[in-house]
């Protein structure tokens, strides 16, 4: 377990991801999402991250009845703000919004104090939970100024409340989440897609900075929403059809995963985990298969020769920690 930033909130080093089990791209049963949580519980996660955005609550609900008879004290839960979800009257599905959901509600943008705690509010019902440990601004990309002057200070003040644990920032890029870091007293940031075996952009400044600041990382996306899981044409990089040179890229990862006998999917979800800025690593699951196999390569030793042999092929930068296997 590792502890958020000086929060005192801990999480363990493999999060589960509950965008899946919110139908992203393709729908899953109310059985198929609990057997998912119930398997990452048996494989020792214990902090598991949804947000209103995932199926428009759907992922909240689900979440919230696969965890409802555990302990409260023995897990965490992070959830997200700055979409509000109101009601429509609109037929349809959510599709365009990536999850397989009848588009019963509008995602509305507010990064404003009273919609901070209206989210919350709302997310706490969904789930059915009295708190919840961790809460993120929620890609606020185009909302910097509204998230800086009126949202964070909305969080900082539910925590020395003490109505959450930690607080911080989750996006699909490491430019404003540096920004966090820098000019915020935020105790994490989630960090989509942007610190990968093929995406190394968090490195120069957002993980150093964490670092000195003792702000802590959440990794998400570590197989850039597929191609690291299993790189073939047709893959999707960071939800879109993956590039050619992307793709040859993952190939040659694998192939050099393979020649040292282990997989690529258990070198994307360790590579950053060694980085002594992150927390932990966050994998999306949308069944209890998926579940295990994230669990069991995650604890896979991945050869140092492994390592060795992507940086003398200049496929990481030479100042990516790597992990250290530990000797037999």
């Amino acid at each position: 377990m590792s502890t958020l930033g000086r929060s005192g909130v801990e999480v363990s080093e493999l999060s589960f991801g509950a965008a899946g089990i919110g139908n992203l791209f393709t729908a899953v049963t109310d059985e198929q999402a609990y057997e998912a949580v119930d398997a990452a519980w048996a494989g020792g996660i214990r902090y598991f991250d949804t947000a209103p955005h995932y199926g428009i609550g759907l992922s909240e609900r689900r979440l919230g009845a696969a965890l409802r008879d555990r302990p409260r004290a023995e897990y965490t839960v992070s959830t997200k703000v700055g979409r509000l979800l109101e009601p429509t009257d609109v037929s349809g599905d959510d599709l365009a919004d990536g999850f397989a959901v009848p588009a019963t509600h509008r995602r509305v943008w507010d990064f404003s104090a009273d919609g901070v705690r209206r989210s919350l509010d709302a997310s706490l019902e969904r789930l059915g939970l009295d708190r919840v440990d961790v809460v993120y601004l929620h890609d606020p990309d185009d909302h910097a100024e509204q998230a800086f002057r009126e949202g964070y200070p909305a969080l900082e003040k539910l925590r020395s409340e003490g109505v959450v644990g930690a607080i911080g920032a989750g996006m699909n890029q490491a430019e404003m989440l540096t920004r966090f870091v820098g000019e915020t007293d935020v105790d994490v940031v989630l960090c989509a897609g942007r610190y990968t075996l093929l995406d190394h952009r968090a490195l120069t400044e957002l993980m150093p900075d964490a670092q000195e600041r003792g702000t802590s990382v959440v990794i998400g996306g570590a197989f850039n929403s597929g191609l690291l899981a299993d790189p073939r044409p047709g893959a999707t990089y960071n939800y879109s059809a993956a590039p050619t040179e992307l793709l040859d890229r993952a190939l040659r990862l694998k192939a050099v995963a393979e020649r040292h006998g282990t997989t690529l999917r258990a070198a994307a979800l360790t590579f950053p985990a060694a980085h002594p800025a992150v927390a932990s690593v966050l994998v999306g699951a949308r069944s209890a298969d998926e579940a295990r196999d994230c669990v069991r390569q995650f604890a896979t030793p991945v050869p140092s020769e492994f390592w060795r042999e992507l940086l003398a092929e200049g496929l990481l930068p030479a100042t990516a920690p790597v992990p250290v296997q530990e000797p037999s």
